[in-house]
């Protein structure tokens, strides 16, 4: 009896000092999971709803001037006025509320982490969401990726703020989950999400098991709500293609190679365009508006006539998969959308350049596929596989994230038996735009960021009144 007593006294006693210890343990990282849980989900609705936001704008657009008009010459100056209108609306938001919302937004998240850049939530999720639907849908050619980045990451810090997470480390924490959340809504890509926090903001995130799993967590969340709302299919159905043969691999090499060349050449005219717009604005908010009018008008009209060279660029994907255009139509596309998404995005406009990125890759890689079957008949070349393969090629070689175009694509299309071509091709058009002397345009848009933020604050002191002090 005295035995039983004992035995019971010590259970008892342990189970108490089970509880005790979980009593003084830190919980910090797990109020940092559910907390990061809780980002993802509105994470992905916020992602949803500004999906669906924008492809009813951008079709109200459309079947408005339908409406009215019949006549094609008649549409052109219809939808230029609409799409203008639509267009100033998200410049004056962005120029007149948050500057910081103007562009991806990337930078911005890069430069919080490393506690460069302020994240405004309170004025950065609504000028975001709401300037980001005139822009983009006016028939811009932007991305809502990078904008659904941002926003992820805001939401992250308003939860912050809410909850009164004080400690750096769980703050810069919960940014990445954020941002990670916004990326695999925005594609319905987790993994894509979990490795561009890994890859692109290596630089910036603060890697931890407890950080890891928190992107984790963000990522996988935010993709759960997305195929809630939206549904599991792969954002782009584009159907499946088999894998490439092995004689045939090096000409997936030479295409990296090719579009490192490229991811330079987009890199430097985006950053070149990017110096001129901000000579013409001069910090004057009327130019501002209305050089983002003319753009969106300008490209709400040229959709009448030629849509493939607007727009983010999901649609001419599905249409060069279907095999309706010829070789010398590919290349005009090419150029012209080169030049059409280095000019929307270096304008500062509320828009990403993820998507516009993804359709001039596979402009490119369909064309030379189309020149690879042609030289090399012999082989058994589908000209499918080369238009993925590049369109995860080119955003390697310009963001500099390879693993993240890698997964990213495969993601999008389903098409995972593609995955040595794949990192063939953005293995060669890294490498030779690290050797060409090529820099991430991320990072390099918040270098010129903190730069020009640095040269307002020293013209601001200059122009303060010096304030004699009073003899004693």
């Amino acid at each position: 009896m005295t035995d039983k007593n004992s035995v019971s006294a010590t259970e008892i006693k342990y189970r108490f000092g089970v509880l005790k210890r979980l009593k003084e343990k830190d919980k910090t990282p797990l109020v940092i999971l559910l907390l990061s849980a809780i980002i993802g989900s509105l994470a992905g609705l916020v992602g949803v709803l500004f999906e669906i936001s924008t492809t009813w704008i951008s079709n109200q657009r459309t079947d408005t001037v339908s409406a009215y008009f019949s006549d094609k010459w008649l549409m052109i100056p219809a939808m230029f006025v609409i799409s203008a209108i639509l267009a100033m609306i998200g410049y004056y938001l962005v120029n007149r509320f948050a500057p910081e919302a103007g562009g991806s937004g990337i930078p911005e998240i890069e430069g919080a982490l490393q506690d460069l850049r302020p994240v405004r939530w309170w004025r950065v999720l609504p000028v975001k969401f709401l300037g980001g639907l005139g822009t983009l849908g006016s028939g811009m050619v932007l991305g809502r990726e990078g904008p659904t980045v941002q926003l992820g990451a805001n939401i992250s810090q308003m939860i912050n703020d809410i909850f009164r997470i004080k400690d750096k480390e769980s703050r810069h924490t919960l940014l990445a989950a954020g941002a990670a959340a916004g990326l695999s809504a925005a594609f319905n890509a987790p993994l894509a999400g979990i490795l561009f926090i890994i890859e692109e903001m290596r630089p910036q995130f603060k890697y931890s098991l407890i950080s890891i799993k928190a992107v984790f967590i963000g990522a996988i969340t935010a993709t759960i709500v997305f195929r809630m709302i939206s549904g599991q299919d792969a954002i782009l159905n584009i159907g499946q293609f088999s894998s490439a043969p092995l004689n045939t691999l090096w000409l997936y090499l030479i295409l990296g190679m090719i579009f490192g060349v490229l991811g330079i050449a987009f890199n430097n005219l985006l950053l070149y365009l990017q110096d001129k717009f901000l000579q013409f604005y001069q910090g004057k908010m009327s130019r501002f508006v209305l050089m983002g009018g003319l753009i969106g008008g300008s490209c709400g009209a040229i959709g009448i006539l030629m849509p493939e060279i607007v727009g983010g660029g999901f649609g001419v994907i599905h249409q060069l998969t279907a095999g309706t255009f010829s070789l010398a139509m590919i290349l005009v596309f090419f150029a012209l959308r080169f030049l059409t998404s280095t000019l929307s995005f270096s304008s500062g406009a509320a828009g990403g350049v993820f998507s516009p990125l993804l359709a001039l890759g596979t402009l490119f890689g369909t064309a030379f596929g189309y020149v690879a079957l042609n030289l090399f008949p012999e082989y058994t070349i589908e000209i499918g596989t080369f238009a993925i393969a590049g369109m995860g090629a080119l955003f390697a070689s310009t963001v500099r994230a390879p693993l993240t175009g890698i997964i990213l694509v495969l993601e999008m299309t389903d098409n995972y038996q593609l995955i040595l071509p794949m990192i063939i091709t953005c293995l060669g058009a890294t490498m030779l735009a690290q050797a060409l002397g090529g820099r991430p345009l991320y990072s390099v848009l918040l270098e010129r960021k903190l730069q020009q933020n640095a040269q307002q604050n020293k013209a601001t002191e200059n122009k303060m009144p010096v304030v004699e002090k009073p003899a004693e």
